[in-house]
Protein backbone atom coordinates (compact mmCIF):
# COMPACT_ATOMS: atom_id res chain seq x y z
CA UNK A 1 0.00 0.00 0.00
CA UNK A 2 1.49 3.41 -0.95
CA UNK A 3 2.26 5.80 1.87
CA UNK A 4 0.16 8.92 2.26
CA UNK A 5 2.39 11.93 1.72
CA UNK A 6 1.38 14.99 3.74
CA UNK A 7 2.68 18.51 3.36
CA UNK A 8 2.51 19.65 6.96
CA UNK A 9 3.03 23.31 6.07
CA UNK A 10 0.07 23.31 3.68
CA UNK A 11 -2.06 21.38 6.16
CA UNK A 12 -1.25 23.89 8.88
CA UNK A 13 -2.21 26.82 6.65
CA UNK A 14 -5.53 25.14 5.78
CA UNK A 15 -6.33 24.57 9.44
CA UNK A 16 -5.55 28.18 10.33
CA UNK A 17 -7.70 29.44 7.44
CA UNK A 18 -10.60 27.18 8.50
CA UNK A 19 -10.37 28.34 12.11
CA UNK A 20 -10.44 31.97 10.98
CA UNK A 21 -13.51 31.26 8.84
CA UNK A 22 -15.18 29.61 11.82
CA UNK A 23 -14.37 32.62 14.02
CA UNK A 24 -15.84 35.03 11.46
CA UNK A 25 -18.93 32.88 11.16
CA UNK A 26 -19.51 32.68 14.89
CA UNK A 27 -19.07 36.44 15.19
CA UNK A 28 -21.62 36.95 12.40
CA UNK A 29 -24.08 34.66 14.18
CA UNK A 30 -23.60 36.59 17.41
CA UNK A 31 -24.21 39.97 15.77
CA UNK A 32 -26.88 38.85 13.27
CA UNK A 33 -28.79 35.79 14.52
CA UNK A 34 -30.49 33.85 11.72
CA UNK A 35 -34.24 34.20 11.13
CA UNK A 36 -36.78 31.67 12.25
CA UNK A 37 -36.03 28.54 10.21
CA UNK A 38 -39.71 27.75 9.70
CA UNK A 39 -40.62 27.91 6.00
CA UNK A 40 -42.76 30.79 4.81
CA UNK A 41 -44.97 28.74 2.54
CA UNK A 42 -47.28 29.86 -0.25
CA UNK A 43 -50.85 30.83 0.62
CA UNK A 44 -53.22 27.87 0.63
CA UNK A 45 -56.68 26.83 1.80
CA UNK A 46 -57.74 23.59 3.46
CA UNK A 47 -60.50 22.13 1.30
CA UNK A 48 -61.26 18.81 2.92
CA UNK A 49 -60.18 16.21 5.47
CA UNK A 50 -60.13 12.68 4.03
CA UNK A 51 -59.13 10.20 6.72
CA UNK A 52 -55.47 10.91 7.49
CA UNK A 53 -55.13 13.19 4.45
CA UNK A 54 -55.67 16.95 4.36
CA UNK A 55 -56.44 18.31 0.91
CA UNK A 56 -55.18 21.85 0.23
CA UNK A 57 -55.50 24.24 -2.69
CA UNK A 58 -52.80 26.86 -3.25
CA UNK A 59 -53.89 30.39 -4.10
CA UNK A 60 -53.26 30.97 -7.83
CA UNK A 61 -50.67 33.55 -8.83
CA UNK A 62 -52.07 33.98 -12.35
CA UNK A 63 -55.51 34.98 -13.60
CA UNK A 64 -55.25 32.45 -16.42
CA UNK A 65 -55.20 29.10 -14.57
CA UNK A 66 -55.22 25.66 -16.17
CA UNK A 67 -58.75 24.31 -16.00
CA UNK A 68 -57.69 20.81 -14.95
CA UNK A 69 -56.58 20.76 -11.28
CA UNK A 70 -53.23 19.18 -10.42
CA UNK A 71 -52.94 17.16 -7.21
CA UNK A 72 -49.48 16.74 -5.68
CA UNK A 73 -49.19 13.44 -3.80
CA UNK A 74 -46.38 13.37 -1.26
CA UNK A 75 -45.07 10.33 0.57
CA UNK A 76 -45.38 9.40 4.23
CA UNK A 77 -41.68 9.64 5.09
CA UNK A 78 -41.16 13.45 5.06
CA UNK A 79 -43.10 16.72 5.22
CA UNK A 80 -44.25 18.23 1.90
CA UNK A 81 -42.87 21.64 2.96
CA UNK A 82 -39.76 20.74 0.96
CA UNK A 83 -41.74 21.50 -2.21
CA UNK A 84 -42.53 25.01 -0.88
CA UNK A 85 -39.50 25.77 1.26
CA UNK A 86 -39.27 29.55 0.75
CA UNK A 87 -40.43 31.93 -2.02
CA UNK A 88 -37.23 31.71 -4.07
CA UNK A 89 -36.83 27.95 -3.50
CA UNK A 90 -40.35 26.69 -4.14
CA UNK A 91 -41.46 24.21 -6.78
CA UNK A 92 -45.07 24.95 -5.81
CA UNK A 93 -44.64 28.69 -6.38
CA UNK A 94 -42.89 28.04 -9.70
CA UNK A 95 -45.81 25.89 -10.87
CA UNK A 96 -48.33 28.50 -9.70
CA UNK A 97 -46.45 31.14 -11.70
CA UNK A 98 -46.94 28.96 -14.80
CA UNK A 99 -50.70 28.81 -14.27
CA UNK A 100 -50.91 25.32 -12.78
CA UNK A 101 -53.88 24.89 -10.41
CA UNK A 102 -51.91 23.29 -7.56
CA UNK A 103 -53.48 21.11 -4.89
CA UNK A 104 -51.61 19.00 -2.35
CA UNK A 105 -52.21 16.15 0.06
CA UNK A 106 -50.59 16.50 3.48
CA UNK A 107 -50.65 13.36 5.62
CA UNK A 108 -51.39 13.53 9.32
CA UNK A 109 -48.95 11.86 11.70
CA UNK A 110 -50.07 8.38 12.77
CA UNK A 111 -51.13 7.76 16.35
CA UNK A 112 -50.64 4.54 18.30
CA UNK A 113 -54.12 3.53 17.12
CA UNK A 114 -52.91 3.72 13.49
CA UNK A 115 -50.30 0.99 13.90
CA UNK A 116 -52.40 -1.41 11.81
CA UNK A 117 -53.11 1.18 9.11
CA UNK A 118 -51.86 -0.22 5.82
CA UNK A 119 -51.21 1.05 2.31
CA UNK A 120 -54.74 0.14 1.23
CA UNK A 121 -56.16 2.66 3.71
CA UNK A 122 -53.77 5.40 2.58
CA UNK A 123 -54.20 4.83 -1.17
CA UNK A 124 -57.63 3.29 -1.77
CA UNK A 125 -59.39 5.19 1.02
CA UNK A 126 -57.75 8.54 1.83
CA UNK A 127 -56.08 9.37 -1.50
CA UNK A 128 -59.11 8.05 -3.37
CA UNK A 129 -61.47 10.21 -1.30
CA UNK A 130 -59.44 13.34 -2.09
CA UNK A 131 -59.47 12.53 -5.79
CA UNK A 132 -63.21 11.79 -5.74
CA UNK A 133 -63.91 15.21 -4.27
CA UNK A 134 -61.48 17.05 -6.56
CA UNK A 135 -62.53 15.16 -9.70
CA UNK A 136 -66.25 15.97 -9.42
CA UNK A 137 -66.02 17.84 -12.75
CA UNK A 138 -63.83 15.28 -14.48
CA UNK A 139 -60.42 13.55 -14.36
CA UNK A 140 -57.56 15.41 -12.68
CA UNK A 141 -53.82 15.73 -13.18
CA UNK A 142 -51.80 13.87 -10.58
CA UNK A 143 -48.19 14.65 -9.66
CA UNK A 144 -46.26 12.36 -7.34
CA UNK A 145 -43.07 13.08 -5.39
CA UNK A 146 -40.84 10.11 -4.47
CA UNK A 147 -42.92 7.62 -2.44
CA UNK A 148 -45.96 9.76 -3.25
CA UNK A 149 -45.27 9.05 -6.92
CA UNK A 150 -45.39 5.33 -6.19
CA UNK A 151 -48.73 5.88 -4.43
CA UNK A 152 -49.90 7.83 -7.48
CA UNK A 153 -48.84 5.01 -9.79
CA UNK A 154 -50.86 2.52 -7.75
CA UNK A 155 -53.94 4.73 -7.63
CA UNK A 156 -53.80 5.60 -11.35
CA UNK A 157 -53.34 1.94 -12.33
CA UNK A 158 -56.41 1.00 -10.29
CA UNK A 159 -58.45 4.05 -11.41
CA UNK A 160 -57.18 5.10 -14.86
CA UNK A 161 -60.40 6.94 -15.72
CA UNK A 162 -59.87 9.35 -12.79
CA UNK A 163 -56.39 10.55 -13.83
CA UNK A 164 -56.09 12.62 -16.97
CA UNK A 165 -52.31 13.14 -16.87
CA UNK A 166 -49.75 11.58 -14.54
CA UNK A 167 -46.50 13.32 -13.55
CA UNK A 168 -43.85 11.46 -11.57
CA UNK A 169 -40.78 13.02 -9.97
CA UNK A 170 -37.91 10.94 -8.50
CA UNK A 171 -40.35 8.05 -8.21
CA UNK A 172 -39.09 4.52 -7.53
CA UNK A 173 -40.65 1.87 -9.77
CA UNK A 174 -38.10 -0.93 -10.13
CA UNK A 175 -36.84 -1.43 -6.59
CA UNK A 176 -34.12 -3.96 -7.47
CA UNK A 177 -31.73 -1.93 -9.60
CA UNK A 178 -28.04 -2.49 -8.70
CA UNK A 179 -27.44 1.11 -7.59
CA UNK A 180 -30.34 1.15 -5.09
CA UNK A 181 -28.52 1.31 -1.73
CA UNK A 182 -31.73 1.66 0.28
CA UNK A 183 -33.13 -1.47 -1.34
CA UNK A 184 -30.02 -3.46 -0.43
CA UNK A 185 -30.27 -2.28 3.18
CA UNK A 186 -33.98 -2.98 3.57
CA UNK A 187 -33.65 -6.45 2.11
CA UNK A 188 -31.38 -7.26 5.08
CA UNK A 189 -33.94 -6.02 7.64
CA UNK A 190 -36.31 -8.29 9.59
CA UNK A 191 -39.36 -6.92 7.78
CA UNK A 192 -41.87 -8.97 9.72
CA UNK A 193 -41.00 -7.06 12.90
CA UNK A 194 -41.51 -3.64 11.28
CA UNK A 195 -45.27 -3.92 11.74
CA UNK A 196 -45.13 -4.41 15.50
CA UNK A 197 -45.26 -0.68 16.22
CA UNK A 198 -45.02 2.70 14.54
CA UNK A 199 -41.51 3.69 13.50
CA UNK A 200 -40.14 6.95 14.86
CA UNK A 201 -39.20 9.49 12.21
CA UNK A 202 -35.73 10.01 13.64
CA UNK A 203 -35.00 6.29 13.27
CA UNK A 204 -35.81 6.42 9.57
CA UNK A 205 -33.69 9.56 9.27
CA UNK A 206 -30.74 7.63 10.66
CA UNK A 207 -31.19 5.04 7.91
CA UNK A 208 -31.24 7.69 5.19
CA UNK A 209 -28.15 9.42 6.60
CA UNK A 210 -26.30 6.10 6.76
CA UNK A 211 -26.51 5.79 2.97
CA UNK A 212 -24.00 8.65 2.54
CA UNK A 213 -22.52 9.21 6.00
CA UNK A 214 -19.51 11.33 5.02
CA UNK A 215 -21.50 13.66 2.79
CA UNK A 216 -24.55 13.98 5.06
CA UNK A 217 -22.99 13.80 8.52
CA UNK A 218 -19.64 15.53 8.06
CA UNK A 219 -18.96 17.29 4.80
CA UNK A 220 -22.03 19.52 4.78
CA UNK A 221 -21.31 20.84 8.28
CA UNK A 222 -17.71 21.60 7.37
CA UNK A 223 -19.03 23.48 4.35
CA UNK A 224 -21.44 25.38 6.59
CA UNK A 225 -18.50 27.35 7.99
CA UNK A 226 -18.14 29.14 4.65
CA UNK A 227 -21.86 30.04 4.64
CA UNK A 228 -22.18 31.39 8.16
CA UNK A 229 -21.41 34.98 7.13
CA UNK A 230 -24.09 34.86 4.38
CA UNK A 231 -27.51 35.37 6.08
CA UNK A 232 -29.50 34.10 3.08
CA UNK A 233 -27.39 30.96 2.68
CA UNK A 234 -27.51 30.28 6.42
CA UNK A 235 -31.30 30.70 6.56
CA UNK A 236 -31.71 28.24 3.67
CA UNK A 237 -29.38 25.76 5.39
CA UNK A 238 -31.38 25.95 8.63
CA UNK A 239 -34.69 25.50 6.80
CA UNK A 240 -33.34 22.42 5.08
CA UNK A 241 -32.03 21.06 8.38
CA UNK A 242 -35.42 21.60 10.02
CA UNK A 243 -37.14 19.77 7.17
CA UNK A 244 -34.66 16.87 7.25
CA UNK A 245 -34.94 16.31 11.00
CA UNK A 246 -38.69 16.89 11.27
CA UNK A 247 -39.72 13.58 9.75
CA UNK A 248 -43.06 12.12 10.88
CA UNK A 249 -43.51 8.73 12.46
CA UNK A 250 -44.66 5.94 10.15
CA UNK A 251 -47.60 3.62 10.71
CA UNK A 252 -46.18 0.17 11.42
CA UNK A 253 -48.24 -1.86 8.96
CA UNK A 254 -47.85 0.65 6.10
CA UNK A 255 -44.08 0.66 6.59
CA UNK A 256 -43.94 -3.12 6.74
CA UNK A 257 -46.00 -3.46 3.55
CA UNK A 258 -43.92 -0.91 1.65
CA UNK A 259 -40.65 -2.55 2.73
CA UNK A 260 -41.90 -6.05 1.95
CA UNK A 261 -43.99 -5.59 -1.20
CA UNK A 262 -41.92 -2.91 -2.91
CA UNK A 263 -38.34 -3.15 -1.66
CA UNK A 264 -38.04 -6.84 -0.87
CA UNK A 265 -40.40 -8.42 -3.41
CA UNK A 266 -40.41 -5.69 -6.11
CA UNK A 267 -44.08 -6.62 -6.53
CA UNK A 268 -45.15 -3.40 -8.30
CA UNK A 269 -42.61 -3.75 -11.11
CA UNK A 270 -43.17 -7.51 -11.38
CA UNK A 271 -46.94 -7.12 -11.63
CA UNK A 272 -47.66 -9.01 -8.40
CA UNK A 273 -48.78 -6.17 -6.14
CA UNK A 274 -52.31 -6.31 -4.74
CA UNK A 275 -54.12 -3.54 -2.87
CA UNK A 276 -57.57 -4.10 -1.41
CA UNK A 277 -57.82 -7.38 -3.27
CA UNK A 278 -57.07 -5.78 -6.66
CA UNK A 279 -53.94 -6.39 -8.73
CA UNK A 280 -52.00 -3.23 -9.55
CA UNK A 281 -51.12 -3.59 -13.24
CA UNK A 282 -48.87 -0.85 -14.62
CA UNK A 283 -50.07 -1.77 -18.11
CA UNK A 284 -53.36 -0.06 -17.19
CA UNK A 285 -51.54 3.29 -17.16
CA UNK A 286 -52.80 4.45 -20.54
CA UNK A 287 -52.96 8.17 -19.75
CA UNK A 288 -50.08 10.52 -20.72
CA UNK A 289 -47.15 10.09 -18.32
CA UNK A 290 -44.23 12.43 -17.64
CA UNK A 291 -41.39 10.81 -15.68
CA UNK A 292 -38.84 13.24 -14.16
CA UNK A 293 -35.75 11.82 -12.45
CA UNK A 294 -32.52 13.21 -10.99
CA UNK A 295 -29.20 12.27 -12.55
CA UNK A 296 -27.32 12.12 -9.21
CA UNK A 297 -30.11 10.65 -7.07
CA UNK A 298 -28.72 8.32 -4.38
CA UNK A 299 -32.14 7.41 -2.92
CA UNK A 300 -34.00 6.70 -6.17
CA UNK A 301 -31.43 5.82 -8.85
CA UNK A 302 -32.38 6.89 -12.40
CA UNK A 303 -32.65 3.26 -13.46
CA UNK A 304 -35.34 2.70 -10.84
CA UNK A 305 -37.51 5.47 -12.29
CA UNK A 306 -36.78 4.57 -15.91
CA UNK A 307 -37.96 1.03 -15.24
CA UNK A 308 -41.51 2.31 -15.75
CA UNK A 309 -41.07 2.63 -19.53
CA UNK A 310 -41.11 -1.12 -20.11
CA UNK A 311 -44.27 -1.69 -18.06
CA UNK A 312 -46.89 0.95 -18.85
CA UNK A 313 -49.52 0.90 -21.59
CA UNK A 314 -49.38 4.61 -22.46
CA UNK A 315 -48.40 5.71 -25.96
CA UNK A 316 -47.72 9.22 -24.63
CA UNK A 317 -44.73 8.70 -22.35
CA UNK A 318 -41.87 11.14 -21.81
CA UNK A 319 -38.79 11.09 -19.57
CA UNK A 320 -36.87 14.16 -18.38
CA UNK A 321 -33.46 13.80 -16.77
CA UNK A 322 -32.57 16.71 -14.50
CA UNK A 323 -29.10 17.44 -13.09
CA UNK A 324 -28.93 17.25 -9.33
CA UNK A 325 -29.81 14.97 -6.46
CA UNK A 326 -32.98 13.67 -4.84
CA UNK A 327 -33.80 16.91 -3.01
CA UNK A 328 -31.73 19.34 -5.05
CA UNK A 329 -34.09 19.23 -8.01
CA UNK A 330 -36.76 20.85 -5.81
CA UNK A 331 -34.71 23.43 -3.91
CA UNK A 332 -31.64 23.88 -6.11
CA UNK A 333 -31.11 25.60 -9.44
CA UNK A 334 -32.67 22.68 -11.31
CA UNK A 335 -36.13 23.39 -9.85
CA UNK A 336 -36.85 25.91 -12.62
CA UNK A 337 -36.17 23.19 -15.22
CA UNK A 338 -38.44 20.81 -13.34
CA UNK A 339 -41.25 23.35 -13.01
CA UNK A 340 -41.01 24.49 -16.63
CA UNK A 341 -40.99 20.89 -17.93
CA UNK A 342 -44.04 19.99 -15.85
CA UNK A 343 -45.94 23.23 -16.49
CA UNK A 344 -45.50 23.13 -20.27
CA UNK A 345 -46.23 19.41 -20.48
CA UNK A 346 -49.46 19.81 -18.49
CA UNK A 347 -50.52 22.89 -20.44
CA UNK A 348 -50.26 20.98 -23.73
CA UNK A 349 -52.40 18.11 -22.45
CA UNK A 350 -54.83 19.85 -20.10
CA UNK A 351 -56.16 21.95 -22.98
CA UNK A 352 -57.03 18.91 -25.10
Amino acid sequence: MPRLALNWADLGREMVAWERSLARGLAALRDNPPPNPLPGGSARTLLRQCGKARLFRYTPLQQDVQRVPTLIVYGLVNRPSMADLQPDRSLVRALLALGVDVHLIEWEDPTALDRQRGLNEYINHDLAACVDWLAAAGPINMMGICQGGTFGLCYAALNPARVRNLVLTVTPVDFHTPEDLLSHLLRAVDIERLGEQNLRGDALNSLFLALKPYRLLHQKYVGLVEQMTDPAALALFLRMEKWIFDSPDLAGLALQEFARDFYRDNALWRGRLRLGGQRVALARLTMPVLNVYARADHLVPPASSRGLAAKIGSTDYQEVEVPGGHIGIYVGSARSVVARSIGQWLAQRSAL
